[in-house]
């Protein structure tokens, strides 16, 4: 008898947790390894968020179960965090809280999918947003943005894949795996494009306070009341708060959307962890000031480390001016290696170089790879040091056969 269903045995792995799970195997050998695989902050999370939720503890507020879509007073954490940045008011019922931000993209696509209906992707993208539009019995349909238009997307592009099955546009931006962050003006033309089809638009805005240089965040759902009707926009406590193992989610958009998103959080995670929220209640209305230090750390690594990736045989690099990636564009340098495979040429360096970085095919990129740089600067110019070393050496390497 076979035990596992066919769409999960065709289910492909995210590549950024099997490129972490296998420079975590290596460490485990004894293996030098720098890994720089995760989109994961390396610092702590900040003490007054911590000390808030061991105060929930102490309380037993802890112990109990919440509301299925969050506590009250999260959403109204919410609420006064989106007038405040997005600057429009939200009411709790336009709110769901989530168990990460990865599921609350998951109950969106599940609250407003049929069989069939397309979604929009632009591409390079994060890992899980096809995945997960197929689980949802929809159709991915990958729009490609090149890095000579620094990875972005034209009405143009999105008016060629248009059918009448499509219903919902995705955006992220600042975006994973590139960093790069749509002007206010391209917003507009895609938001007026969207509402002019009827389209949903989902935007996830998790990267949205890693900004860096002159750069600015635009909000696609503050651009007019007509976009924002159509628009849900994604958020959580991960990235900003260096909150990641906490697994706080939010989504606030339509709220006939948002209440067929409870309904289906409320058959599958329940309520997210109530020390959790707690702690994320105290990251939207408390003290920001770790939060401004950790963005400056990573805008300093970022302009630290870019010039030399640039320096490195075969690597074509644009900056980026959010989050916490770099995505070179790594063809020359893996002919000069002998590789023809991107997945191979990532597999290479983690073998021969000690670095681990994640293949830009599981992003919709064969010839880009991503390293985050929300490590310690030490590592990371130890990093570089190692590709850059071994794109130097003897081109004959395991690839050069292929």
């Amino acid at each position: 008898m076979k035990k596992c269903s066919d769409f999960v045995l065709g289910m492909d792995e995210s590549v950024t947790l099997a490129a972490a799970n296998r420079a975590k195997q290596l460490k485990s050998q004894g293996r030098d390894i720098i890994d720089l695989t995760l989109g994961q902050p390396d610092f702590k999370t900040p003490k007054n968020i911590g000390d808030q939720a061991i105060c929930a503890i102490e309380n037993g507020k802890a112990s109990f179960y919440t509301q299925a879509g969050g506590l009250p007073e999260l959403k109204q954490a919410v609420a006064n965090y989106w007038q405040k940045f997005y600057g429009y008011a939200v009411d709790q019922k336009e709110i769901v809280i989530t168990s990460g931000a990865k599921f609350a993209l998951y109950a969106y696509f599940q609250a407003v999918l049929d069989p069939g209906d397309e979604v929009i992707i632009p591409a390079p993208c994060w890992v899980s947003y096809v995945d997960q539009v197929k689980m949802s019995r929809g159709k991915p349909v990958i729009v490609h943005a090149t890095q000579a238009h620094d990875f972005k997307v034209t009405v143009d592009q999105l008016e060629a894949v248009i059918t009448d099955k499509t219903k919902v546009l995705l955006l992220n931006s600042p975006s994973n795996p590139t960093g790069m962050i749509y002007t206010q003006e391209e917003l507009t033309a895609i938001g007026n494009w969207a509402v002019a089809h009827d389209l949903l638009i989902l935007a996830d805005d998790i990267y949205c306070h890693l900004i860096y240089g002159d750069a600015q965040f635009s909000a696609i759902s503050s651009l007019s009341p007509a976009i924002r009707q159509q628009t849900m926009v994604i958020n959580g406590a991960s990235k900003t708060y260096a909150m990641t193992g906490w697994r706080i989610g939010f989504a606030v958009g339509d709220s006939e959307i948002i209440a067929a998103m409870t309904k289906f959080v409320s058959q599958t995670t329940s309520n997210p962890a109530a020390i959790s929220q707690y702690a994320a209640i105290e990251a939207l209305n408390g003290d920001k000031t770790q939060v401004e230090v950790m963005r400056k750390e990573f805008e300093a690594r970022l302009n630290t480390i870019y010039p030399l990736l640039c320096e490195i045989p075969g690597f074509e690099v644009i900056k980026p001016n959010g989050a916490f990636y770099l995505f070179p564009k790594v063809t020359q340098a893996m002919a000069m290696k002998g590789y023809h495979d991107v997945t191979d040429f990532t597999t290479a360096i983690l073998e021969e170089a000690g670095v681990a970085l994640v293949t830009g095919a599981g992003f919709g990129a064969p010839e880009n790879i991503r390293l985050s740089y929300a490590t310690d600067l030490e590592s990371l110019l130890e990093a570089v040091s190692r590709i850059k070393n071994w794109i130097n050496s003897s081109n004959q390497s395991s690839g050069s056969s292929n």
